[in-house]
């Protein structure tokens, strides 16, 4: 394992690339390729808009609970068999939806298809926590995501979206990730390790800025998925954006979220972690409140093609903060799982604020959350900071968090 001494993380190896992004990309996808899921559920199947909605909706609650509920035991000896078993049951069940084109197969494949990828995306989030670097490694996993995510939303509309390729690509990719979770890296050794001698204090700490980091993702990730839930009916009511405009924004935002992962995995921690991050929410802040009141088509998709940009920084530095905080994947194994669960409810959220109160009000509102989201955060950020250091300065430290959890 060449478990680093240390700190009790291991060094990011190919074959580990692989397994930790290529499962965590598996579980995750299902939230990516929700819009051409939906198109696929509405054509062959016969679901209305508002059923292939709700069937989309209850894959990925299933998807989060799962998550979370198995994130404890992927921090600690289970992470393989969860892995294991998610993918198997996310090749299956998404592989029943593609191929066999009844309406109860249909909706219990994709139920289950979310359960599964739920528990690929505890297992794989809590191995990022092993690996060093936590800002590097995050980094690497969210231009994975993006890149991966960018090549099958281009495939699936030259194969036709219909069911066998949006879901039946998403069963075989579970089926080959499934090859990969023997590279999983596994927790801390606790063998030849003094007995636990971490504070109370700091253990106190660290858990309750863990419980605080995964409380403020939620939340955030329901500002910042509301405005995309209503991004492309803002574009079209109050700058005029037709499809092909939109579908620009698209496209050159998928872009810029690809760059600024590259970035960060690049420049690793050279560049910190708590001011980059306090730059990305603040400047989303203001991206989210202009987005809400310009009217001028140009202006309308450099805003939200920046916003999306800036999201991605912040989204992989809040993901490297639970990785930093324990290198048992405690708080990186439920991370995305919170995040879904305020995903989810986005789309109602943007849609009746602007509905209710108009675009402008929608705008101020979710500047006003990040902002207030940001204090904690930023606060968690420099623990994560000084927790990472304490680990590198005392070798029992991580150790003893793991034992802890």
């Amino acid at each position: 394992m060449s478990q680093d001494h240390e700190t009790g993380r291991v060094p990011l190896t190919a074959t580990r690339a692989i397994s930790v992004f290529g499962i965590s990309v598996v579980g995750f996808m299902t939230a990516k390729l929700v819009p051409v899921m939906i198109v696929a559920l509405t054509g062959e199947p016969g679901f209305s808009d508002t059923e292939a909605g709700t069937l989309m909706t209850g894959s990925l609650l299933a998807c989060a609970l799962t998550c979370l509920l198995t994130s404890k035991w992927a921090s600690r000896n289970g992470r393989y068999l969860i892995a294991r078993a998610g993918l198997v049951l996310t090749a299956a069940g998404f592989g029943a939806a593609a191929f066999i084109p009844s309406a109860p197969v249909v909706i219990a494949g994709v139920l289950l298809g979310g359960l599964g990828a739920g528990g690929a995306v505890s297992a794989g989030g809590a191995a990022l926590g092993a690996l060093r670097n936590p800002d590097r490694a995050s980094g690497i996993s969210g231009f994975t995501n993006r890149a991966i995510v960018s090549v099958i939303l281009f495939v699936i509309p030259v194969l036709g979206a219909g069911m066998s390729s949006a879901f039946g690509l998403l069963a075989g990719l579970a089926l080959a990730a499934l090859f990969t979770t023997a590279w999983l890296p596994d927790r801390p050794s606790t063998q030849a390790i003094p007995a636990v001698s971490q504070p109370k204090k700091t253990s106190r700490t660290t858990a309750l800025a863990g419980f605080g980091l995964l409380a403020c993702f939620a939340l955030w990730a329901l500002s910042e998925d509301s405005l995309w839930a209503v991004a492309a009916t803002m574009g079209a009511d109050q700058a005029q954006l037709d499809e092909t405009g939109m579908g620009l924004v698209l496209s050159l935002s998928t872009l810029g979220g690809l760059i600024a992962s590259g970035l960060v995995g690049l420049a690793g921690r050279r560049l910190g972690r708590t001011i980059p991050l306090a730059v990305a929410l603040l400047a989303g802040a203001a991206l989210k409140m202009l987005s809400g009141i310009v009217t001028d088509p140009g202006w309308y998709m450099a805003v939200i093609i920046a916003w999306n940009t800036l999201y991605m920084l912040a989204f992989i530095y809040i993901v490297a903060i639970a990785a930093a905080l324990d290198a048992a994947g405690r708080w990186s194994a439920p991370v995305l799982g919170v995040y879904l669960v305020g995903s989810s409810f986005a789309p109602f959220f943007g849609t009746f604020v602007s509905a209710t109160a108009g675009y402008d009000v929608l705008g101020y509102v979710l500047a006003g959350m990040t902002v207030v989201l940001m204090v904690p955060l930023l606060l968690i950020s420099r623990l994560s900071v000084r927790t990472e250091k304490a680990s590198a300065n005392d070798p029992s430290h991580d150790i003893n968090q793991a034992a802890i959890a």
